[in-house]
């Protein structure tokens, strides 16, 4: 059993959706850590309504039980409604680890019981985010363009969910699976299925006219496939200025583009593919701009847009950490 809450204040514990149906003993045992140790108000959110009406309680310190998406989703509604800098929050991490790991990278234990006791025992640590132009809050880091892989997280390797929540952000790019070779398939990424009749003549020669109708077919394929209607992100054009400072412009190549925010300013890195040294500046406001991207923000991604800008807000929330 957790020793008594040393503040003394009540707790509103907000359990996601999510985190019951993912792992619901974790949930349960945080649950029984958290009571025992505190007066605590229990909140099962099952949409926004439930969680904007929980989160209008007032006099009792919010507890998240959930993943990196029901923490941005707490941390996003403060925001707007302008309670941020008020509330201490708190959150015991519940899910698979890529789902989590924003979190653990804050300093929050692993570990239902390590976690909920630190929710009783630690103390409220002020910490920077990043706060774009369309009022949405970034508590980890943005990646321009987006590049989303399924599987793949800027924090830890694993299976990537959906978006923060239902309907308010766009959804990531579908991606067909790789061909598997053989005739009647896509030999690999790109290129058209031939069949056996195309691709040999009648005394079981190739055609002459073959390598040309591959190479037209392949184009095709490139043109209206997943690939055209969602283009690769390795080398794009975007202008980037740091405070009105140009970083980078329009008429050369950009790899990659990654703002934080580190010590109270937003840290901009961008990597170009004829650099090896990529170019790196600290501002208080990153703006990027270009022809329609996508962007991820703290591993969801957003997008299409024309300009996004970042701003550094230092000390804007607290989370609650071990002493």
């Amino acid at each position: 059993m957790s020793a008594p809450d040393p503040t003394g204040q009540p707790l509103l514990v907000i359990i996601d959706p999510v985190a019951r149906r993912a792992d619901g003993e974790s949930v349960r045992i945080a649950r029984d850590v958290l009571c025992a140790g505190a007066v605590a108000k229990i909140c099962l959110t099952d949409g926004p309504g439930d969680l904007s009406r929980a989160l209008s309680r007032r006099g009792r310190r919010p507890v998240v039980i959930g993943d990196d998406r029901a923490l941005l989703r707490v941390v996003g509604l403060l925001h707007r409604r302008r309670e941020l800098a008020g509330s201490a929050l708190s959150v015991v991490p519940v899910g698979a680890p890529h789902t989590v790991a924003l979190a653990h990278a804050l300093g929050v234990p692993r570990g239902p019981v390590a976690a909920a006791r630190a929710v009783l025992d630690g103390a409220p640590r002020p910490l920077d985010l990043l706060v774009d132009d369309s009022d949405g809050v970034v508590l980890g880091e943005v990646c321009v363009p987006d590049g989303y892989v399924p599987g793949a997280s800027p924090y830890a390797p694993g299976e990537a969910g959906d978006g923060l929540a239902a309907g308010t952000g766009p959804q990531h790019p579908d991606g067909g699976p790789e061909g598997r070779g053989g005739l009647g398939r896509p030999d690999g990424p790109g290129e058209p299925a031939v069949t056996r009749r195309q691709a040999l003549t009648a005394g079981g020669h190739q055609s002459w006219w073959s390598p040309a109708a591959r190479t037209a077919r392949t184009a095709l394929a490139l043109l209206t496939g997943p690939a055209a209607r969602h283009p690769l992100p390795s080398c794009t054009r975007l202008r980037v200025e740091a405070d009105g400072v140009l970083l980078a412009d329009l008429d050369r190549p950009v790899e990659r583009v990654r703002v934080s925010v580190v010590d109270g300013l937003a840290e901009v890195v961008v990597h170009h593919p004829s650099s090896a040294r990529p170019v790196r500046a600290r501002a208080r406001a990153v703006t990027v701009s270009g022809p329609d991207f996508r962007y991820r923000a703290d591993d969801v991604g957003q997008g299409p847009v024309r300009s996004r800008t970042w701003t550094a807000l230092p000390g804007a929330w607290r989370l609650t950490l071990p002493r």
